[in-house]
C-alpha cells in the first residue's frame, strides 16, 4: 500500500495550521506535506512533527506573492535574484524539519515575456536549485499544473516537464506528478506513470472534478493505488484535495485503502 502523507493547506483547515500536526497524527497520516512553512519558525514546526511522530516529506520554495496570486516566479526573467534567495531560504527549513524534497513552482507565464525566454529562465533557476539542493542533500522536485485552475502556468504536461529537466541535465531534478492536474491536461494517468515511474520523486492526489477526495469523481483510485503498488513506487502521495465536508469525514477512501 501507497504511504500517504497528509497535506496541511488543504486538510484539517478546520483548525489552525500548528493544530492540524496533531489533527493529522490522530487520523493516522505517518507524513505531512503543505505548500509553505515560512511563516513559521523552524523550531516551531519542527517541534509538531517531533511531537507527533510525523516525517516531513514536502514543501515548496518561496513563490512569490501567494496572497496577490503569484504561483511561483521560476520563470520570471526579472525575478531571478528573488528566486535564489529563496532558495537558500527554503534549504534552512527544509535541513531543520529533515525534508528530503522541495517543489518548484513554474510559475505563470509573465506578460511581455515569450515562451523561449520564460522557458530558457526556468531551466537556469532549475539548475541553479538542483545544484543547491544536492549539495544540501535535498531533492529538487517540479510539478506541472493545469491552465483551468491555473490559467497561464507554465509548466502543464509531463512531457514539457521532463523535456526542460533533460535540459538542465541533474539527476537531482525529479517530477512531482499530480494526478489531479494530469487528468484535467493529458489523462492517461497509469501508461504515464509507468512509462515514467523511474523520474517520479512524488505523486499527489485528489478526484476530477471538483478537487475533492478520491471517489467523489471520475478517478479510479483503487485502480491505481494498486497499480503503483505493482510498479514498487517507494514515495509519499500526497493528500492535496480540498474535502468535500470535514476532513474526517472525507476519510473513508484512505480507511478502504488501507484495508
Amino acid at each position: 500500500m501507497p504511504k500517504f502523507a497528509a497535506n496541511l493547506s488543504m486538510l484539517f483547515t478546520e483548525v489552525d495550521f500548528l493544530d492540524r500536526f496533531e489533527a493529522a497524527a490522530k487520523a493516522g497520516f505517518k507524513g505531512v506535506e503543505y505548500l509553505f512553512p515560512y511563516d513559521h519558525a523552524p523550531a516551531e514546526i519542527k517541534a509538531k512533527l517531533d511531537a507527533h511522530g510525523l516525517t516531513q516529506v514536502l514543501h515548496n520554495l518561496p513563490a512569490g506573492d501567494w496572497g496577490a496570486g503569484e504561483r511561483g516566479i521560476a520563470c520570471h526573467p526579472d525575478r531571478v535574484e528573488e528566486f535564489r534567495e529563496g532558495v537558500e531560504r527554503a534549504i534552512e527549513y527544509a535541513t531543520a524539519l529533515g525534508c528530503k524534497q522541495v517543489n518548484c513552482l513554474a510559475g505563470i507565464q509573465p506578460q511581455g515575456v515569450g515562451i523561449d525566454q520564460a522557458r530558457q529562465t526556468l531551466v537556469e533557476n532549475l539548475r541553479f536549485a538542483a545544484n543547491k539542493l544536492e549539495a544540501a542533500g535535498i531533492l529538487l522536485l517540479a510539478e506541472p499544473i493545469n491552465t483551468r485552475d491555473i490559467p497561464g502556468f507554465f509548466l502543464n504536461r509531463t512531457e514539457q516537464a521532463l523535456a526542460i529537466f533533460d535540459e538542465v541535465g541533474s539527476q537531482n531534478l525529479k517530477l512531482q506528478y499530480d494526478i489531479y492536474h494530469m487528468q484535467i491536461m493529458e489523462g492517461d494517468l497509469a501508461p504515464t506513470i509507468e512509462k515514467h515511474l523511474d523520474r517520479i520523486a512524488h505523486v499527489q492526489l485528489a478526484d476530477n472534478p471538483g478537487r475533492h477526495e478520491p471517489g467523489t469523481g471520475e478517478i479510479n483510485y483503487p485502480f491505481l493505488f494498486a497499480h503503483l503498488d505493482r510498479l514498487g513506487y517507494q514515495g509519499w502521495i500526497g493528500c492535496e484535495y480540498k474535502p468535500k465536508t470535514t476532513t474526517r469525514e472525507g476519510l473513508g477512501w484512505l480507511d478502504e485503502a488501507r484495508g
